[in-house]
């Protein structure tokens, strides 16, 4: 994962960006009715079940809206709530909690979702030692919050983008001219380049296992679209030599059997490119 820093830039990005495009010139609709020295509060109204997520991230679009924001925090991120519940009231000028209205909920619905389903999947692996990853399949521009609510619901975090890790896949394989090729360039570039990445190989078969444990230095290898028995038979070879994950179609009728093979992750995609929001208002009180 990226540095705290890195991060934090990722998060002031997305909110400068996020406000640039809803705000634009003005909020027209607030500044022809609302005077600017009206003062308001709302709530966090919760209309859901499931993993609240982006409680955080709201405080900094209300510091970032406006620094005279008042905010009580009543349910922290990764509490469990349910229709009715109140997770935080803001407190300040008016026009400036209608300013930040829709950029808090947007985020905070798709927050939760993948939060929520983050942690149905978390529960299914208890026991197992297996643990749960998300994926590069992000929403554009958010990829941060997203990846950020994964970990808010217990997940964690692959890569982060192209930069952060070495992940030679089936493309990268065949334009390179094999597995043994791929992985003795990749060592080449990294050595001339002076850059200190883990190295992630995707095994078609349990063919290409063999073939990369002929090689040292790869971190983990994924065990890409196997079924369960050679699924086993992958995780047996490897042994301690590396690290395993499985990843293709597993959903959650399947995550549990594919962890009682032994991997030590799992990573799926659905976790953020197929959820529902959760049901939020901002409301005033």
């Amino acid at each position: 994962m990226i540095s705290s820093k890195k991060f934090d830039f990722e998060i002031e990005n997305i909110i400068k960006n996020a406000i640039r495009e809803d705000v634009g010139d003005g909020d027209h609709s607030s500044l022809s009715c609302i005077p600017i020295d009206a003062m308001g509060k709302a709530k966090l109204l919760v209309k859901d079940e499931g993993v609240i997520a982006g409680i955080d991230f709201a405080k900094q679009v209300f510091d970032h809206v406006d620094d005279d924001f008042k905010v009580e925090i009543l349910i922290k991120d990764g509490s469990t709530v349910k229709y009715g519940d109140i997770a935080f009231y803001v407190e300040g000028r008016a026009q400036s909690i209608l300013k930040a209205e829709r950029l808090v909920l947007n985020a905070m619905q798709r927050m939760s979702a993948i939060a929520t389903k983050t942690n149905a999947y978390v529960k299914l692996l208890e026991g197992t030692g297996t643990k749960i990853l998300d994926t590069r399949k992000t929403t554009p521009g958010i990829r941060a919050l997203e990846k950020w609510a994964v970990k808010i619901g217990g997940g964690e975090n692959h890569r982060f983008a192209l930069y952060d890790m070495i992940m030679l896949k089936d493309n990268h394989i065949d334009f390179a001219g094999g597995i043994t090729k791929a992985i003795d360039k990749t060592k080449k570039y990294l050595k001339e380049t002076g850059r200190d990445l883990k190295i992630i190989l995707e095994a078609r078969d349990l063919y290409e296992i063999e073939e990369i444990l002929r090689s040292e230095g790869v971190y983990r290898i994924l065990i890409d679209n196997f079924n369960y028995k050679d699924t086993r038979k992958a995780v047996e070879m490897i042994g301690d030599r590396c690290l395993t994950e499985s990843s293709g179609g597993i959903n959650e009728k399947t995550i549990r059997k594919y962890a009682e093979c032994g991997v030590d992750y799992i990573s799926s995609g659905a976790l953020t490119h197929s959820v529902y929001n959760m049901d939020l208002s901002l409301k005033a009180v």
